[in-house]
């Protein structure tokens, strides 16, 4: 992903989930996605549709992590 759409994809982030820890990185070798952390914490990948332009947001959730 280009840097001006990774600012957008982070402070849409930041907004809709109300956390400025929020942030979105751009991947090493990887042009078509990008990578999603709170602080450390990694929580998934916003994927481009290069034919319709929409992002795809994508988390796994693991059960340990539920406790």
């Amino acid at each position: 992903m280009k840097p001006d759409e990774i600012r957008k994809l982070d402070a849409y982030f930041k907004r809709v989930f109300q956390n400025p820890r929020l942030e979105v990185k751009a991947r090493p070798r990887k042009d078509d996605s990008a990578e999603v952390y709170v602080g450390d914490e990694f929580l998934g990948i916003v994927f481009k549709d290069e034919d319709d332009g929409d992002y795809n947001f994508s988390m796994a959730i693991l059960d340990i992590d539920l406790g």
